[in-house]
């Protein structure tokens, strides 16, 4: 959607459709909104009044002008209570506003959303986000038109030439990080018969020569000449060759210890020999969601330009049974040296992890922060509300948890005490691959810790945050893009 800013003001405007921010209490507080119901007649009152509309959160509310305004139709969108107002509130608001102007049919529409909240901080962000990525919609492999089709020009209002030129400098950040996470969305929503490991190594090597970011890809023969059998073990059983991606984005100081993020990539998980059941199996494609949101950051800081060092490393694999594939009872020496007794081949996702976690150390990270939708234990605790955080480092984890509370993508931190690992243990290898019905998130964490040496170190697990089951305001049904926004913010953070 392009985005347009016009210095105007908003009640002499002539448009198709003008949204307009309303709250549940103090209506008379807004100018705008009592200069169009002058002019309207005393509609919007009487809509008020008649509790048709109130005011709150995520309602909207359509009405026709009827020449009475240059705009044509006002659509108020709900912002419930003055006093709890916040960013994220603003960005359901405009995303649940996008949803009625694409069901009203119309392609344009304007909007002074960001002049209603002025007094929330970050509000003009927020409202281009939902803006934004409200409007996402992923129809490629229909061959019917969408009854509501993507809208096609967004135009913000400015009351002045300062605030159009601020406008203007925020929409152009936003409008790059909104496109990195429709890029993950897209991503994670092919099917998996088309985003195969060579498909997002592909899609990895052609955004890095596009951005200017440094890109190699490891094939099986290099990955075998590292002694990387923990990806190789789960690749085993598909005809698709396993792939390690890596990207460099180094625009901070030069020898300065980069940000290394690690995502989890099976491009299909079928569970393996450790099959899983038939039902939902088809949503198994998601399970490179943490690959993807890795490569929507890189796509995102290199957009934005940020002053930092960051690399992504990205194994990729699919988990199929077969002949070849690893069994239960296998014993595999990962890539650090450290054995591992498989007992669940669908716990796999943490066998790509170990293998890259220690290929990080290469780079000595400053910060080594991995994203994968690692455990269906994490739905279970936290449902699809947060993401699950754990790690080893109480500085790094306040830092992204604050993050994640400013760009609405929550996390929260779960134990990882010594006592976990007692599950963990093996009788013929270092460990086990998997530690029983109890406490699965954080005996997977566990594992993970192994292989981080004394690195500051994050997991993110993102099981029940990458799909959206439902559709809300401004994530529509379908793959999330969970983890971008969260890590850019992160990254702003740290270029100051």
């Amino acid at each position: 959607m392009n985005v347009r800013i016009v210095l105007h003001d908003a009640l002499t405007y002539p448009c198709p459709l003008l949204v307009v921010g309303c709250c549940e209490d103090s209506p008379d507080e807004d100018p705008l909104l009592a200069s169009c119901d002058t002019l309207l007649g005393g509609g919007l009152a009487a809509i008020r009044a008649s509790r048709e509309f109130t005011g709150k959160l995520n309602r909207t509310k359509l009405v026709h002008t009827l020449g009475r305004l240059p705009a044509e139709r006002l659509l108020l969108v709900g912002l419930g209570k003055r006093a709890e107002l916040t960013a994220e509130r603003v960005r359901q608001a405009a995303g649940s506003a996008v949803k009625a102007v694409r069901v009203a049919g119309l392609p344009r529409f304007a909007t002074v959303l960001h002049r209603s909240v002025a007094s929330v901080s970050r509000s003009l962000e927020a409202s281009l986000d939902g803006c934004l990525l409200g409007n996402y919609g992923f129809g490629l492999y229909k061959t019917s038109q969408a009854e509501e089709a993507p809208l096609e020009e967004m135009t913000v209002l400015a009351a002045e030439e300062a605030e159009r030129e601020s406008i203007g400098e925020a929409a152009g950040k936003r409008t790059v990080v909104c496109d990195a996470v429709n890029f993950v969305r897209d991503l994670v929503s092919h099917p998996c018969n088309v985003a195969t490991p060579a498909y997002l190594a592909d899609r990895a090597l052609e955004m890095a020569g596009r951005l200017g970011i440094t890109c190699r890809v490891l094939e099986r023969e290099e990955m075998e000449r590292l002694s990387m059998e923990g990806i190789l073990s789960v690749a085993k059983g598909s005809h698709h060759e396993p792939r390690f991606i890596i990207l460099e984005y180094l625009a901070g100081e030069p020898g300065k210890r980069p940000v290394v993020l690690v995502g989890k990539g099976v491009t299909f998980d079928s569970g393996g020999i450790s099959l899983k059941p038939r039902e939902g199996m088809e949503r198994m494609k998601d399970d490179m969601a943490g690959a993807a949101a890795v490569m929507g950051v890189l796509r995102a800081v290199a957009g934005l330009r940020l002053p930092v060092n960051v690399v992504g490393l990205i194994p990729v694999a699919e988990n199929m049974p077969g002949g070849g594939a690893y069994r239960p009872g296998d014993v595999v020496r990962t890539m650090s040296g450290q054995t591992v007794e498989i007992v669940n081949t669908d716990a796999e996702g943490r066998m790509l992890l170990c293998d890259a976690l220690h290929y990080a150390q290469r780079y000595r990270p400053a910060a080594l922060i991995d994203l994968a939708t690692l455990t269906g234990a994490c739905l279970v605790a936290l449902g699809t509300v947060a993401t699950g955080i754990m790690g080893n480092d109480a500085t790094l984890i306040r830092a992204l948890v604050s993050s994640g509370a400013a760009t609405g993508e929550r996390l929260w931190e779960l134990p990882l005490w010594e006592e976990y690992g007692e599950l963990m243990k093996s009788d013929i290898a270092d460990m086990k691959n998997a530690g029983g019905a109890h406490a699965g998130t954080i005996t997977a964490a566990w594992f993970l810790q192994r292989y981080v040496g004394k690195t500051k170190w994050a997991h993110l697990d993102i099981a029940g945050t990458a799909w959206e089951e439902k559709g809300r305001p401004y994530c529509p049904k379908g793959a999330t893009g969970v983890g971008v926004r969260l890590l850019v913010e992160y990254l702003q953070r740290i270029a100051g």
